[in-house]
């Protein structure tokens, strides 16, 4: 049987990267650093993913342009900072981008990082050559806006039905489905199944390598 998808999309933080629990601790010390009141783990969970632009406006409503710039800095160099160990990529993960490269996918990322912190991921995680493309939400607009998933697809001639879009996130998944193609959801990082069901995946995993049973 040939394959069900010629491209792959996949969300970075939550989803190939264990990720969330640094970036959590991150934003609550710079949003204590900054005199905000405090936000619940469960709220920043909801926003990973997203820009930092969207993210502020949700958590951190009403900070003027002076201080988003702030806040935007605090937390780049507390996650930046070079005392912590780099987050890894989940388990199984490497395995699964070498089995689907072989099967002939192309991968490809659409993140909420910055380039700038997608491209320290890269550096840090080895994984970077598995990837034909790339999107971060400084470049293009932000989740669920379609827009990230049609340019993957126009760079790299593919149709969105022939693309799968994989996420911890109802927002990934639903950026997806308004491009016109298929998602699967991942319940190791950020979102839980129900959230992630409402945007009416293929199916939601458990384990990065569970994905190889779906395309």
């Amino acid at each position: 049987m040939g394959r069900r998808y010629d491209l792959i999309i996949f969300d970075w933080d939550g989803t190939l990267m264990d990720s969330v629990g640094r970036i959590v601790r991150c934003w609550q010390q710079a949003a204590e650093a900054m005199g905000l009141p405090e936000v619940a783990e469960s709220a920043v969970r909801g926003i990973i993913g997203l820009s930092m632009s969207e993210a502020m406006t949700q958590l951190a409503p009403g900070l003027n342009e002076v201080e988003q710039t702030r806040f935007r800095e605090q937390y780049r160099n507390l996650y930046a900072d070079p005392t912590l160990a780099p987050t890894p990529v989940f388990d199984g993960v490497e395995s699964l981008l070498t089995q689907l490269n072989e099967q002939g996918h192309k991968l490809a990322v659409a993140t909420g990082k910055a380039r700038h912190g997608l491209e320290r991921a890269f550096g840090h995680s080895g994984i970077q050559h598995h990837f034909v493309g790339s999107r971060t939400a400084c470049e293009t607009a932000s989740k669920p806006d379609p827009q990230m998933v049609l340019e993957l697809c126009q760079e790299q001639g593919v149709t969105p039905a022939r693309t799968l879009m994989v996420g911890d996130a109802w927002f990934d998944l639903e950026m997806g489905r308004r491009a016109g193609s298929e998602s699967i959801g991942v319940s190791y990082g950020a979102g839980d199944t129900p959230h992630l069901m409402t945007a009416q995946p293929r199916a939601v995993i458990h384990h990065p390598l569970e994905l190889l049973q779906w395309v």
